[in-house]
């Protein structure tokens, strides 16, 4: 009987952390998009609408892969990027771009511009409960020209073990000149701990 309720046992953590599997984009989106799955985090503060969402490194795997299935690349690919959190910060006013309702103020634009290019590290923290805060590695933000409904930027950050012995995070975003004041973001670390996967066939 005991022996059974081990077998038991076993064979249901063994399921809790087996690792959740795609069969394409599509499906893994649906996915992060939900908000239950807790991957994206909104809030809309005095008109400005934040939605950050974490893409698992398969996302970043399949960026690079264009359509190769590879075992060896793809493992490779997956230890590369495994290193780091990737989030999409995006953010609109009035369904368009910061810039678009700043552009009437050449010198508030311009700041702006500036902001977003190249400092935006002096903005946008992660910290653990603790208030260890990790140190920004990079970030991306792509000028879309007003071609865009939101100003989306790809921040980066080490996945060190100060991050994966916390249970949550806190991602928080100074305010950009909108009046928001601080909007913060609290995000669960078990997202990160059992990255969810792509099957590349």
């Amino acid at each position: 009987m005991k022996q059974t309720l081990y077998i038991i046992l076993a064979g249901l953590l063994l399921s809790s952390c087996s690792t959740k599997t795609f069969d394409n984009k599509e499906e893994l989106w649906n996915y992060l998009n939900n908000p239950e799955n807790e991957y994206i985090h909104t809030k809309t503060v005095n008109g400005v609408d934040f939605s950050l969402i974490y893409k698992p490194t398969d996302l970043l795997v399949d960026q690079e892969l264009s359509g190769e299935t590879d075992d060896a690349k793809i493992d490779s690919l997956r230890s590369k990027y495994d290193q780091y959190l990737y989030f999409n910060l995006s953010m609109s006013k009035n369904n368009q771009e910061l810039l678009s309702n700043v552009a009437g103020n050449k010198q508030r634009f311009g700041a702006m511009v500036n902001q977003l290019a190249f400092g935006m590290e002096q903005k946008v923290y992660l910290y653990t409960p603790k208030k260890d805060t990790i140190e920004m590695a990079d970030y991306i933000y792509p000028r879309m020209y007003g071609m865009s409904g939101a100003t989306t930027i790809l921040l980066v950050y080490p996945k060190d073990s100060m991050v994966t012995n916390a249970e949550h995070m806190t991602l928080s975003i100074e305010d950009l000149g909108f009046y928001t004041g601080e909007v913060k973001f609290k995000i669960p670390t078990k997202i990160f701990k059992n990255e969810i996967q792509l099957k590349f066939e």
